[in-house]
């Protein structure tokens, strides 16, 4: 299935793309801040979100770690032995 249809990989995207903008502002603050409007500003949106809800997306991280590591790999686990 496509991210699009499966709501836990949708919110998966969605927290990587946040953690992924911030992490490039942080590097490099002048790549996101020129395009702050029109499609590109998605992209910086995302790391302003990152940036100043860090505590409740860190949270969401850890539990989307936990959801994937423990009550979505035993299925990986059934998936490749069959």
């Amino acid at each position: 299935q496509s991210a699009i249809f499966n709501f836990q990989s949708l919110l998966t995207v969605i927290l990587l793309l946040i953690c992924t903008c911030a992490y490039i502002r942080a590097l490099a603050p002048s790549l996101l801040d020129k395009n702050k409007t029109g499609l590109l500003g998605i992209f910086w949106k995302c790391a302003r979100i990152g940036e100043r809800k860090s505590p409740w997306v860190a949270c969401c991280c850890v539990i989307m770690a936990f959801s994937i590591l423990f009550l979505q790999w035993p299925y990986w686990i059934l998936r490749l032995g069959g």
